[in-house]
This record gives structure tokens, C-alpha cells and sequence, in this order.
């Protein structure tokens, strides 16, 4: 682990904090960056509402994940249909940063990622599982939104951003 600029391990933190407000780990990622893309913070928080729960609470690839993924095409997405340059390149970080957290958590799928922890992951409903001290105890997603936030932190280290 690389050790960050105060600005950016304030970024980390924030995520973390979004989680703990009450956010979905994908708005919490998107969240913490948002400013250094000319994005306020209302909307970050809406683009990243519907990968909560690992994508609609179906438990599909972690929202952390998505967040990554999210920013990611923010730093160096191709604007022009006809990029094909362009789109490899933001595939080739994409599958860098996410074979990280892969690296770091063996998995990018929130299922799998629930199991790792003893959780039950339940795709039978769409009412988000109520916030509370038994919900935070036993969910790793903390750990995995700052594990996330920690791998784009580091990205934009290498890439000389703030």
C-alpha cells in the first residue's frame, strides 16, 4: 500500500464517512472525487444510487466496484463514438484498477464479497436492509469502499493528479 497525500487520504476517509451517513458504497466512492471532475455533490450521490446493493440490491458486481469503474470513465473516458484509442485506454485502467480490488478482496462480485464475511446476501427484495449497528458490524463493505477509494487514490498518485 502506497502511502497518499493528505488530500487524497482525506478522500479515502471521506468515502468511508458517506458509507456511514448512510450512502450505498458506489455513491460513497463517486462522492469523495466528485469535485475534481466539475461534479457537485447531489450528483454524484444520484449516479451512483442505482448501484447499490451491488446493482439494484441484485448483489451483482460490488458498488464499490462501480464506483471505481464511474470515476474511471470521468479521468479518461472517450468522448467521441469513434475513439477506439480512447475506450482502450479507459479499459486498460479499468481492468487495472479493478484487478486490484480483485487483487486486494478476491472477488469484485458483492455476493461473493458478503459470503467471504459469513453474510447472507438476499436478492428477493428491493427494500435496502435497515442501517443500524448489526447492519455496520457485519457488512465489509466499509472496508471495501475505503479499499476502493484507496485504489482510485493511488491511481491519480501515479497519474500526478491532485
Amino acid at each position: 500500500m502506497k502511502e497518499l497525500s493528505p488530500e487524497l487520504e482525506v478522500r479515502v476517509r471521506k468515502s468511508v464517512d458517506y458509507f456511514m451517513e448512510g450512502f450505498g458504497c458506489c455513491q460513497s466512492v463517486i462522492a469523495a472525487f466528485a469535485d475534481l471532475y466539475d461534479m457537485d455533490e447531489k450528483t454524484a450521490l444520484r449516479i451512483g444510487a442505482g448501484f447499490g446493493g451491488g446493482v439494484g440490491r441484485l448483489r451483482m458486481i460490488c458498488g464499490a466496484v462501480s464506483g471505481i469503474v464511474t470515476l474511471a470513465g470521468l479521468h479518461c473516458g472517450a468522448t467521441e463514438g469513434d475513439d477506439s484509442n480512447g475506450k482502450a485506454q479507459c479499459y486498460k485502467v479499468v481492468q487495472e484498477l479493478l484487478d486490484n480490488f480483485k487483487q486486494k478482496n478476491g472477488s469484485v462480485v458483492c455476493a461473493d464479497l458478503l459470503a467471504q464475511s459469513n453474510c447472507t446476501p438476499t436478492t428477493d427484495t428491493h427494500v435496502p436492509d435497515e442501517r443500524n449497528s448489526h447492519y455496520y458490524s457485519t457488512r465489509p463493505c466499509a472496508r471495501k469502499v475505503e479499499d476502493a477509494a484507496r485504489i482510485f487514490a493511488e491511481f491519480l498518485m501515479d497519474n500526478e493528479q491532485r
